[in-house]
């Protein structure tokens, strides 16, 4: 199930992460990949000395942290350190599937995030290509916006034939792994909302809240 979610950072967020990157050091992004990854990986990556990569990291993760629509989405219980990626002209990511534990093993990928920070104007190409059990799936959004989806799926990042693709990309632990059980309670925290809204005090709608409680509760990893 992917979720893709308007505007999680601002314009004038978006432009202060890519002026305090614009002149930092970018480094070969096969540094980063796994071995069978760095087979097909062809982009850069910002480097550990870049002076506000930090500061840049900190903010990415607190936006989504403070993000209701993404919480109530992918129920995260950690969220790595995001990587901040740069495509220019003849870059691409191949076909690869996510490694399942991050940051030597402290994360474990249940959900891969895109946050875009290049507008679909700045680049020809490059778009996110997803593979699910209902086929590929082509993602380009405007800067700002993001793309969360299944890690186990196979993705790639197709060529860019012009201009520059900014992204963050990061890794979320889920409070609740199975992708199946995670869906399970989207769908029912979907109609919630939607009974809270419409029939607030009516019996349904508590017994929707009751269900999506019980479950979570069953289901969640503390």
């Amino acid at each position: 199930m992917l979720e893709a979610i308007p505007d999680l950072l601002t314009g004038d967020q978006v432009a202060s992460i890519r002026a305090s990157i614009r002149d930092a050091g970018f480094v070969d992004g096969r540094k980063t990949a796994g071995a069978r990854a760095a087979r097909v990986k062809r982009n850069e990556q910002l480097g550990a000395g870049a002076p506000d990569k930090k500061a840049v990291q900190v903010q990415i993760v607190a936006a989504l942290e403070g993000d209701e629509r993404f919480c109530r989405f992918a129920l995260p219980a950690k969220i790595n350190r995001p990587l901040i990626s740069r495509y220019r002209q003849g870059m691409e990511y191949g076909l690869h599937v996510d490694n399942a534990l991050m940051d030597k093993g402290a994360i474990r990928s249940d959900l891969s995030v895109t946050v875009f920070l290049s507008g679909p104007e700045e680049y020809e190409g490059g778009e996110l290509e997803i593979f699910s059990g209902y086929g590929p799936v082509k993602v380009k959004l405007p800067a700002g916006s993001v793309i969360v989806y299944p890690s186990s799926t196979l993705h790639r990042v197709l060529e860019v034939s012009d201009g520059e693709r900014l992204a963050a990309v990061t890794w979320v632990q889920s409070r609740v792994r199975d992708p199946s059980r995670r869906e399970i309670l989207q769908d029912l925290d979907r109609a919630r909302a939607k009974l809270s809204k419409d029939a607030p005090g009516a019996e349904e709608t508590d017994r929707a809240h009751r269900a999506h409680a019980n479950l979570l509760r069953m289901w969640a990893e503390s």
